[in-house]
């Protein structure tokens, strides 16, 4: 069974992509977000997602908190209406990341659960993917976990499971435009 180093935006979205996976890859999640708007956001998601792993039994790699790295990356985007060109640039930051992690640790190959999500574009994201696999020597394994309904599914398995639920994707600039 390939390793695979799985990035994690949050615990729900998580849930449906551990389960579409689980069985075909042995997995360890990469919560890697400095696009999240502060650091007490970013620490309950992460103990979120901790919580949902350790219930189903998978290791959690968790770097730090660090919003320099995305607001650096962005400046000039921040105007920009989520799903906008500032999305590319945060997925590339967090795939380049993971596959790095991914490489230095032995991983056979990296995902996204970012694909899960409704308000997300799959090409694009596993676009990215690809030239990041390219670029580091690594295989990117491809998904559109919303298919299937796995978006529902996410939704499902997070009330079962009691996981906080956000209405935004942790963006600062995502947060402005939804209140």
């Amino acid at each position: 069974m390939k390793k695979m180093l799985l990035h994690s935006c949050c615990g729900p979205c998580s849930t449906a992509v551990i389960d579409v996976l689980k069985d075909e890859y042995d997995l360890t999640i990469f919560y890697y977000n400095p696009n999240i708007d502060t650091d007490e956001e970013y620490q309950h998601r992460l103990s979120e997602q901790k919580r949902y792993c350790q219930q189903v039994g998978i290791e959690v790699i968790d770097i730090g908190y660090n919003s320099e790295d995305f607001l650096s990356r962005v400046k000039g985007l921040e105007k920009e209406r989520e799903g906008g060109g500032r999305c590319p640039v945060c997925f590339q930051l967090r795939l380049e990341c993971t596959a790095k992690q991914a490489k230095k640790a032995g991983f056979d190959c990296f995902g996204t659960t970012l694909t899960v999500s409704p308000h997300k574009n799959a090409e694009v994201i596993n676009a990215i993917g690809k030239r990041v696999e390219e670029n580091e020597g690594i295989e990117f394994i491809e998904g559109n976990y919303k298919k299937k309904d796995g978006y529902k599914k996410s939704i499902e398995l997070s009330k079962q499971f009691g996981l906080y639920r956000q209405n935004y994707c942790g963006c600062k600039f995502s947060k402005d435009w939804r209140e």
